[in-house]
């Protein structure tokens, strides 16, 4: 009895999580120009519209570039910031994790409106470099949760062996360790990538109309239209996002990467 309740409840928090989703896709798919629950008669128009909005189309094109650009310089910062955490001894270490790590615990918008101040103190105001090194600050923890767990299932005795063999340390990290971490560099930067697409609270402050994200153009959107444009790209969100890590979990095996499976099995 007690693993049926179990179960029914996690189904019960699963329906719960899962409940906003459904009901937007499915209002994605209604006739009219409003959001509504149940549809009335089925529709893609809005899908059509959500596909062919101008600032739609600018904003997932952002989106990609900055995801790539950050999600790449959070997996080469972090790759080299966990090897040192996780294998060397240095004043300093703790303090330097902790501020690596700072950005799980402190509210983007305030992440997003420092960034701002700062930048206009430079003269680089809602520009790309900011924009960029923003995600990378929001995302580069998440990239060394992922190598911290890649980095602790690596057997020490093979770059031991590798040493004792006469290979320079630089060439045991390049035939040793980089292959041993390639799933947990590939972990990191799709996990960097999917959550700064996804960015928005402090994409707010240091984007301008130029420089815009996809959630800060549906924002906008959502300030002047109320048609279910919005449910039909989120939908098309979910769709991406779901395809994305079904296919990485296929090929990466994302349960090891995350610690959550033995990565000996």
């Amino acid at each position: 009895m007690t693993a049926i309740a179990f179960r029914m409840l996690v189904a019960a928090l699963l329906g719960f999580v899962l409940l906003p989703a459904v009901v937007a896709c499915t209002a994605a798919f209604d006739s009219r120009a409003i959001i509504a629950f149940p549809p009335e008669a089925f529709s893609l128009r809005w899908f059509v519209r959500a596909l062919n909005y101008e600032d739609f189309r600018i904003g997932f094109a952002n989106s990609l570039f900055v995801a790539v650009i950050a999600s790449t310089l959070s997996v080469v910062i972090g790759s080299g910031v966990a090897y040192a955490i996780d294998r060397y001894s240095f004043r300093g270490k703790v303090l330097l994790e902790s501020l690596l790590l700072a950005p799980l615990a402190i509210p983007h918008f305030t992440i997003g409106l420092g960034a701002l101040i700062v930048a206009a103190q430079i003269g680089q105001s809602r520009g790309w470099p900011v924009v960029v090194l923003t995600h990378v600050v929001l995302v580069l923890p998440f990239v060394l949760r992922s190598l911290y767990v890649s980095l602790r299932n690596i057997d020490p005795r093979l770059e031991l062996a590798a040493l004792s063999l006469g290979a320079r340390p630089g060439r045991v990290i390049l035939t040793v360790t980089l292959p041993a971490l390639a799933p947990g560099l590939a972990g990191g930067w799709l996990f960097a990538a999917i959550l700064s697409f996804n960015e928005f609270t402090a994409s707010l402050f240091v984007t301008a109309q130029r420089t815009q994200t996809l959630p800060v153009a549906m924002y906008n959107y959502v300030r002047e239209y109320a048609d279910p444009s919005m449910a039909a790209i989120s939908a098309l969100y979910i769709l991406l996002t779901t395809l994305v890590l079904v296919i990485a979990n296929r090929f990466l095996g994302l349960g090891r990467i995350l610690g959550t499976e033995d990565a000996r099995h």
